[in-house]
């Protein structure tokens, strides 16, 4: 009951800031002009402050809280593999429906858009992700850079010799990131704000030349990619693998429709660990390592929209596209999806910031943000149905009927208290 009030509340105020936004930006107030782009600009900077503690911070919990001996190692690295194999599987058909649908660029009159920054070759990004200072690539907002130091620590904070201090270590960055995530629930829950001074904006720029239709290519390859990968390349790999698809999504669907409504993996994740014990029968050591890894690394659906969207800006704002580009944008997105932090609009926040390392206007990213919602909850469904792949195929499809089995015959012996 309380959470059904709630969502009837956030719709509410969602909605009121929409009709809001929407009398602001096609009325021929300056004023109301100035404070549609005051909120909007609040939020960019919001977005741009708390991205990289949240990216920095769950690589290293999520790599320094795993075992590293006996099964628990083989399950590790056969995690890791498949993670991103899944990842960058995701990446590669953004890239191959972005080259066949060639999203138009938007159209602008003069003076709307932002000229792009100085260019630079592509070896020369490459080469600026090896920071020279640490806090630097957290105040320059250098995500990749962000990214390697991070999975640095996260390795090498598993390797401490000492158990005490490792544990405090650990603590530390465990407790750093939930301060963070409870400050992002803060944030959600002032986004109708937000979404009053990015929807305003918006409206003004397509008032003044920029062509929101043209925008419907960029969404068709988003929403496509997400649908083939988990329609149809997903299924296929976990045929390979031995195991039957369809029982898996049937055993999945419950956890798959708390991560399409919550839009958040995190959320869904205790449902999402039931399913997978209940339904497909992984072993609980399993489940309860690899799932929650999964939440924070296996993004398929953010790898898509990662590259989709840098590629559009970049395009869109006279930077070179080319299919050598491409794939160096998939494999970027794959590394950068890996640090995405499992809360709402993740992905956006992390779009932004990488753009705006590269030098490129970011003005779109408001256009987008209105239709991100629908966007999400494809993407977090995918999210949770490919972490539901991975486990199953950790664990193993010939496991699948053994386990079962034992574990009827261990249930009527022992009882109740056994499978607690």
């Amino acid at each position: 009951m309380e959470r059904s009030t709630l969502n009837r509340k956030s719709f509410f105020y969602y909605l009121v800031a929409v009709i809001l936004a929407v009398i602001c930006g096609t009325s021929n107030m300056p004023a109301l002009w100035q404070a549609g782009a005051f909120c909007s600009e609040i939020f960019i900077r919001i977005f741009r402050c708390i991205s990289m503690p949240i990216i920095s911070l769950s690589v290293i919990v999520a790599l320094s809280s795993c075992e590293s001996s006996g099964r628990m190692r083989t399950i590790w690295k056969r995690t890791l593999f498949y993670t991103f194999s899944t990842t960058i599987t995701a990446a590669t058909v953004a890239a191959l429906l972005y080259a066949i649908i060639s999203p138009a660029n938007v159209t602008a009159t003069a003076g709307t858009m932002s000229a792009p920054a100085v260019q630079h070759g592509y070896l020369y990004y490459l080469l600026d992700t090896i920071p020279d200072d640490v806090l630097a690539a957290f105040i320059q907002h250098k995500v990749l850079s962000v990214l390697l130091i991070s999975i640095i620590t996260g390795i090498c904070i598993r390797y401490i010799p000492e158990d005490d201090t490792k544990r405090v270590v650990l603590k530390f960055f465990q407790g750093l990131h939930g301060i963070f995530l409870h400050v992002t629930k803060f944030i959600v829950r002032a986004l109708p704000v937000g979404m009053f001074g990015f929807i305003c904006v918006s409206i003004q720029e397509s008032r003044t030349g920029i062509q929101l239709v043209e925008m419907g290519k960029y969404f068709l390859v988003v929403v496509s990619a997400n649908v083939l990968q988990g329609l149809v390349v997903l299924p296929l790999w976990l045929l390979i693998k031995g195991i039957n698809p369809l029982k898996a999504f049937r055993g999945m669907l419950p956890a798959l429709s708390v991560a399409f409504f919550s839009k958040s993996s995190s959320a869904a994740l205790p449902v999402t660990i039931e399913m997978a014990e209940k339904n497909l029968h992984i072993h609980r050591q399993t489940s309860r390592f690899v799932l929650p890894l999964c939440t924070t690394i296996n993004m398929n659906g953010c790898a898509a929209f990662i590259f989709t969207t840098v590629t559009y800006l970049m395009q869109n704002h006279g930077f070179p596209v080319s299919p050598a580009s491409m794939v160096l944008w998939v494999f970027i997105a794959t590394i950068a999806a890996v640090g995405n932090a499992g809360v709402p609009m993740g992905c956006f926040m992390l779009s932004t910031s990488l753009l705006s390392t590269m030098g490129v206007p970011t003005q779109l990213m408001g256009m987008i943000l209105p239709f991100y919602g629908i966007v999400d909850m494809i993407e977090t469904a995918l999210n949770v149905w490919s972490d539901s792949c991975v486990a199953t195929a950790v664990d193993g499809p010939e496991c699948l009927r053994i386990r079962k089995f034992s574990h009827e015959k261990s249930w009527q012996r022992s009882g109740i208290n056994d499978r607690a």
